[in-house]
């Protein structure tokens, strides 16, 4: 992993502590761990310090939850420049995160870099605006609807550059785009519906059809189907118990 250091001295505030909301939260924060282990807590106070100081963490923030935790700074500068989730630099308001691994490479991640470099510059560059920079990472766990990439919180999948454009154009417009596939498909999905499993009287019960029967077969099912609850589990027929089996045991022998 290459050496990340912190930001240089010009650009560091000269000091941070957490908003009164957030104060309250990280004292309730420490009630999860047990007396003594208050230092386990530092990767969410880490965390929550990053988020208010818009998505990156200076090294006073870094300090003072050292501070509130009771432990070395220098043991809270280790965790925070080991874990890549804590950027040591200032970021944009919309923070991209394009996957480079494999499976996105081959299903056209060097084109939406392309796009990337254009609007936006090269990584870690903030635009002048401070709406966007971003970053190229390792795996995101979307492979299946390659190719990816991470905006803020927000996955968007199955980009083509063109798709990447208009993300960018409606975010910079104060838009909020879609999430997730950008193709017609339920979550990981195949495109084009079920691929196994189609046939209807699989999801009968009791000779009726069962719930979502209609939306086996044909177009992947939508979240509102998806989410549509079975039936409670205290009206559902219990399961017929097996018989006991005979006891295969051989007789003892004297």
């Amino acid at each position: 992993m290459a050496v990340r250091r912190l930001a240089p001295v010009d650009i560091q505030p000269k000091s941070f502590a957490f908003s009164a909301e957030n104060l309250e939260w990280a004292k309730a924060e420490l009630g999860k761990y047990p007396h003594g282990r208050q230092e386990s807590a530092i990767l969410p106070l880490l965390w929550r310090a990053q988020a208010q100081c818009g998505g990156w963490l200076p090294e006073a923030a870094i300090r003072y939850v050292a501070d509130f935790l009771g432990m070395a700074h220098i043991r809270a500068l280790e965790v925070a420049t080991f874990y890549t989730m804590f950027n040591l630099e200032p970021v944009g308001r919309y923070y991209v995160q394009l996957c480079g691994t494999t499976p996105c490479m081959l299903r056209g991640a060097e084109d939406l870099k392309a796009v990337l470099k254009e609007r936006i510059g090269e990584q870690h560059h903030v635009c002048a605006d401070g709406k966007f920079s971003w970053i190229e990472v390792e795996c995101l766990g979307a492979c299946v609807n390659a190719p990816m990439l991470q905006i803020n919180d927000d996955n968007y999948e199955d980009l083509t550059p063109e798709i990447l454009a208009r993300i960018l154009d409606a975010l910079a417009a104060g838009k909020t785009p879609t999430p997730g596939p950008q193709i017609e498909r339920q979550f990981s999905a195949p495109v084009g519906g079920p691929t196994t499993l189609t046939d209807r009287s699989l999801y009968a019960r009791n000779g009726k059809p069962g719930p979502g029967t209609a939306t086996h077969a044909g177009a992947a099912l939508h979240d509102d189907a998806a989410k549509m609850p079975s039936e409670a589990a205290e009206r559902r027929e219990a399961p017929a118990p097996k018989p006991p089996e005979a006891d295969q045991t051989e007789p003892r022998r004297d």
